[in-house]
């Protein structure tokens, strides 16, 4: 399947999802059938977005049919998708910016970022690539993830860590909100990729080794990144809080730099858990 029909196919699954998932009394309208109450028809959706019935099943079936812009604004809103939603649909059409020549990643990450991810201890950080790959990290990262440098490089994927490692689940006390919420903000980055043989894969690979992956996967959640607190379990710490923050190097626009800002009582303890990694007294 080429990459633009990948993309089809997706925003017809995407649109056909949140079409189901509306509540008919917010748009004034009676349940249908055995008192179904959720859900549109596409008849209603149609017409209520100003197209022929005809047009909108195509889009839901994945079509060839070029969209205008108006019209998959007109979609949208009716849907009431949120910001996020609306951008990925968008793009999934074409009709936003789509990553190209900056979705490649340099191999290895280049010297200067690594001393760039180093200058943030005590704070945990890292680097991703587009499809999450993780690039580079610094000591303090390696705290909360031991075995990140013992991962094969070919599974060294934060979203397959977090679906598969059980090491990072139990590490997660919040694991089912924060697993669906990087799952949401994964799907509206990737949208542009999908198609290309690396995401197929990475999401066959998931569908089959996770049952929640594949569960969430068709929810069809999207959300775009947001600063927010991180909670983790720590085996020698305990809970150890953070704020997660991003960054886009503007030179490096196809590596975004993850930082872990550590909450005042969590410093102390990092800094005590670097000490006694560099004298190896850690496990």
């Amino acid at each position: 399947m080429t990459t633009g029909a990948e993309r089809r196919r997706e925003l017809g699954a995407f649109l056909r999802k949140r079409r189901e998932q509306i509540v008919r009394a917010d748009y004034a309208l009676p349940p249908v059938g055995r008192g179904r109450e959720l859900g549109l028809r596409r008849e209603e959706v149609a017409y209520l977005s100003g197209v022929s019935v005809t047009w909108y099943t195509w889009l839901e079936q994945g079509r060839d049919i070029n969209p205008s812009r108006q019209v998959l604004d007109a979609v949208a809103v009716q849907l009431r998708l949120t910001g996020p939603e609306h951008e990925y649909v968008l793009t999934l059409a074409g009709l936003a910016p789509l990553p190209a020549a900056e979705a490649a990643a340099p191999t290895p990450a280049p010297p200067h970022l690594h001393r760039l991810i180093d200058a943030q201890l005590p704070s945990p950080a890292f680097a991703i690539t587009p499809d999450w790959g993780i690039a580079a990290w610094n000591r303090a990262y390696e705290i909360l993830y031991p075995a990140i440098g013992r991962v094969d490089p070919a599974d060294r994927n934060l979203l397959l860590l977090i679906f598969t490692d059980p090491y990072v689940r139990r590490m997660l006390p919040d694991w089912e909100i924060t697993s669906r919420r990087f799952l949401a903000e994964y799907r509206a980055e990737a949208g542009p990729l999908l198609g290309q043989p690396s995401q197929l894969a990475l999401i066959d690979r998931l569908t089959s080794q996770s049952p929640d992956f594949a569960r969430a996967w068709e929810e069809h959640q999207v959300d775009r990144f947001s600063s927010r607190e991180r909670r983790f379990e720590h085996p020698e710490a305990g809970e150890l809080i953070f704020e997660q923050h991003r960054l886009i190097p503007s030179d490096l626009p196809g590596l975004h730099l993850v930082i872990y800002l550590p909450h005042p009582t969590a410093v102390a303890r990092l800094v005590s858990l670097l000490e006694r990694a560099g004298r190896g007294d850690l496990p």
